[in-house]
């Protein structure tokens, strides 16, 4: 599906717009109604950073949840979110209620036969979907900066479905996550953050590391 894309996720200030709008960044995240993440943003932060996104021209806006309820994809919806990233259970309520795409999040634990049988299971689910545009494979933990071993996706059949590759992506192993799996789109968090002290309050996107995790993946 031609050149990989990136998606920075967790954006929690608006003026991370404008630094992924430098680096022409076709993917922005926001981790919505998740309060123990610490890039969880209100309603009306992920309203403005929508506005910002669109001022500066960032392509597609993804919502970030886990397990969402109806009413939280309602206002996801209304807010105007292109997609909406979806961890753990999708009930069939909130599924009835879906009028934007879906990127479905698959958790790859390990390299055992039942790792590999798991994996299977959750693509052959998300796969018969619809409303599913995009599959995410993410590390057991996701939003733990942990990579997993990506030679298990190395044979992963490519289908009309969006490949997204997260899980402790940083610049320094984006060119060989690009060349291991080749997905459609490689989604960055903590790769690009500043670097604080443990005991320092968290401080957003670093525009710099930003810029060279897009060029190591677009080498």
């Amino acid at each position: 599906m031609g050149k990989t894309k990136v998606k920075v996720c967790g954006l929690t200030r608006e003026e991370e717009a404008e630094m992924l709008a430098d680096c022409r960044v076709e993917f922005a995240g926001m981790v919505l109604f998740f309060p123990k993440s610490k890039r969880n943003v209100t309603l009306q932060q992920a309203e403005k950073i929508l506005a910002a996104l669109k001022k500066y021209g960032v392509s597609k806006s993804v919502a970030v949840t886990v397990s969402p309820t109806k009413e939280q994809v309602e206002q996801i919806m209304r807010l105007g979110f292109d997609y909406i990233q979806i961890h753990g259970t999708l009930s069939d309520e909130v599924h009835d209620v879906l009028r934007i795409p879906v990127i479905r999040a698959v958790n790859v634990a390990g390299e055992t036969a039942e790792d590999k049988e798991s994996i299977r299971r959750q693509l052959e689910s998300v796969l018969a979907d619809e409303k599913t545009a995009g599959i995410l494979f993410d590390g057991s933990s996701p939003g733990a900066g942990k990579t997993f071993d990506w030679n298990l996706l190395k044979n992963i059949q490519k289908t009309d479905k969006l490949l997204f590759l997260a899980g402790g992506l940083t610049p320094e192993n984006a060119a060989q996550a690009v060349k291991t799996v080749a997905p459609d789109v490689v989604d960055v968090s903590s790769g690009v953050e500043k670097d604080v002290s443990p005991c320092a309050a968290f401080a957003g996107k670093d525009a710099e590391k930003i810029t060279k995790f897009v060029e190591n993946v677009r080498l």
